[in-house]
C-alpha cells in the first residue's frame, strides 16, 4: 500500500477512535462532563462498582427478555457496529494487524480500558456484555476486511 495511501488510513483510524470515545465515555453536554469531574470522589469509585455488570450475558440477556419495552435491538446492535470499523481499519494501519488475535487482542485493550474508565469516573456504567458486544463487532469487521481481501486477491489473481 502506497504511504500516502497509509497515511489517510491511520488519519481515519485516529479519527474512528476519538469519535468512539466522544460518543461512549463523553456522550454528555460539556457542562455535565465538567460538573462530574469537579465533583468525583472516591465514593464514586464504588458507586461504579455497585452499578457494574460482572456477569456474562446480563444485560444481553435482559435485552432480550424485555426487547418490547427497551431500546434492546439499538443497544445491542449499536455495541456491535461501533467497533466493526476497529476490526475492519486496524489491519491497515497495525504492523501485526492482519493477525487475527493480534486485532482482537488491540480491541479488547481498547474496550476494556473505556469500560474500566467508566467504573472508576462515572461517566458511563462498567458492563462486561459491552465487551464481548464490542469485540464481536471488531471480529466482524476483520471478517468483513479479509473476505474483501480474499476477493481483490482472486481478482489480482486473474488479471
Amino acid at each position: 500500500m502506497p504511504v500516502q495511501k497509509r497515511n489517510l488510513i491511520k488519519l481515519f483510524f485516529a479519527i474512528y477512535i476519538l469519535v468512539v470515545l466522544k460518543v461512549i465515555i463523553f456522550k454528555y453536554p460539556y457542562e455535565e462532563l465538567l460538573a462530574r469531574a469537579l465533583g468525583w470522589c472516591r465514593g464514586a469509585v464504588w458507586q461504579g462498582l455497585g452499578t457494574a455488570n460482572f456477569t456474562p450475558f446480563r444485560t444481553i440477556k435482559m435485552y432480550i427478555d424485555y426487547a418490547y419495552k427497551l431500546n434492546s435491538v439499538e443497544n445491542l446492535a449499536g455495541n456491535v457496529l461501533a467497533f466493526v470499523p476497529f476490526g475492519f481499519l486496524f489491519p491497515m494501519v497495525a504492523r501485526d494487524g492482519e493477525r487475527f488475535f493480534v486485532m482482537l487482542l488491540n480491541a479488547f485493550v481498547f474496550v476494556l480500558g473505556i469500560e474500566v474508565f467508566q467504573l472508576f469516573s462515572a461517566f458511563g456504567a462498567f458492563d462486561v456484555d459491552d465487551i464481548l458486544l464490542n469485540c464481536l463487532g471488531a471480529s466482524l469487521g476483520f471478517a468483513a476486511y479479509r473476505l474483501i481481501r480474499f476477493f481483490r486477491d482472486r481478482r489480482k489473481e486473474r488479471m
